[in-house]
């Protein structure tokens, strides 16, 4: 049986009550052993608030590698490349107990395809707690950033949030969502932090991870699985080479980019483009039935294929007249079980 905080807290009453009352009478030696005692008892509680209270250790902060490969086999739809991608980047990163700068992911695509729920993959097995963390910090553009007067205020209180939480645990997590509405230059204020120093007045992010998220670069790619698609050839052949270069030059000449002209891309500090494909009519199927499937988990009716194709069937898909891709991926999929269930 766990021990609960209460019956801690009232063992450490009893004991500094017993130990008050017997210290007069007894001799420095007794004293001595006491105190010892006490300094065990203290390092057992500190084990026993550690256990119940989220703090940067390996109980609370340990990679699951073949919990994240399970996830992104069975969770996530249509893109073998991000997948291939993010389980040997993440692997490797986290298997190295002195990596030489932080990993930096950029995660590309159009909206719906996947590029927030493999950040929350990762967060969940790295992380004991996942997204709910305290280690694990995002970043919303339009929210956090909101005013382009206070671009300046912006760059120093950014600065100042990563430096604090670093310090705190060397372990963390920053995930900035929605890079293409962020002021260009703003995140350039945090180079340093991504760049190859061992220590940066005496705290040292090497450990930490950085995942950026961006619409940025989605009509790239999806023009290159437009031309694999018209050519016959299977979606699956797409390697990252006929994608990383374009994606990266698209980005960093989009002006409208929190990327723009970036010297995270100009010096090579972004470890990897990560390109997340437009998702095709069986993609979205197999959206709507794993989010039935977790459903079921909690009550409710079993998964319908039935339900899942009609959901697919209604969705808007281009080009026009072939209908190969889903405009938003499957983003609305939730909103759209609720109407047909």
């Amino acid at each position: 049986m766990k021990p609960k905080k209460e019956h801690v807290l009232l063992l450490w009453v009893l004991v500094c009550f017993g130990v008050t009352g017997a210290i007069e009478p007894i001799s420095t030696t007794i004293a001595v052993g006491m105190a010892a005692a006490l300094t065990g008892f203290l390092a057992s509680y500190q084990n026993i608030f550690n256990y119940f209270h989220e703090c940067c250790r390996p109980e609370w902060i340990g990679f699951n590698k073949t919990g994240l490969k399970t996830d992104l086999e069975n969770k996530l739809f249509g893109q073998h490349l991000a997948s291939r991608i993010i389980l040997k980047a993440v692997s490797g990163f986290m298997s190295n107990e002195n990596p030489k700068k932080p990993l930096v992911l950029s995660l590309h695509g159009w909206t719906g395809t996947g590029k927030n729920f493999v950040s929350q993959l990762i967060a969940e097995n790295v992380y004991k707690e996942g997204m709910h963390s305290k280690f694990v910090h995002v970043f919303t553009s339009t929210l956090h950033f909101p005013h382009p007067s206070l671009l300046s205020s912006y760059k120093s209180q950014l600065q100042q949030w990563i430096k604090g939480n670093v310090s705190n645990c060397e372990r963390s997590m920053f995930i900035f969502d929605e890079m293409d509405k962020m002021h260009p230059g703003l995140i350039d204020s945090i180079k340093p932090y991504l760049d190859y120093y061992e220590k940066l007045d005496g705290v040292s992010y090497r450990k930490s991870i950085f995942i950026f998220l961006s619409n940025a670069g989605g009509e790239s790619i999806v023009e290159t699985a437009l031309d694999f698609w018209r050519e016959g050839r299977a979606r699956e052949e797409i390697d990252l080479k006929d994608l990383e270069t374009s994606v990266s030059l698209s980005v960093f000449n989009n002006e409208k980019s929190g990327f723009f002209h970036t010297s995270l891309i100009d010096k090579n500090l972004v470890d990897f483009f990560v390109p997340f494909l437009p998702l095709e009519y069986s993609h979205v199927v197999q959206c709507a039935m794993a989010e039935m499937k977790a459903r079921a988990s909690e009550g409710e009716g079993p998964p319908d294929l039935d339900v899942a194709n009609q959901v697919a069937k209604d969705l808007i898909y281009f080009p026009k007249q072939e209908r190969v891709f889903s405009v938003k991926g499957c983003k609305t999929i939730e909103s759209k079980l609720d109407y047909y269930t």
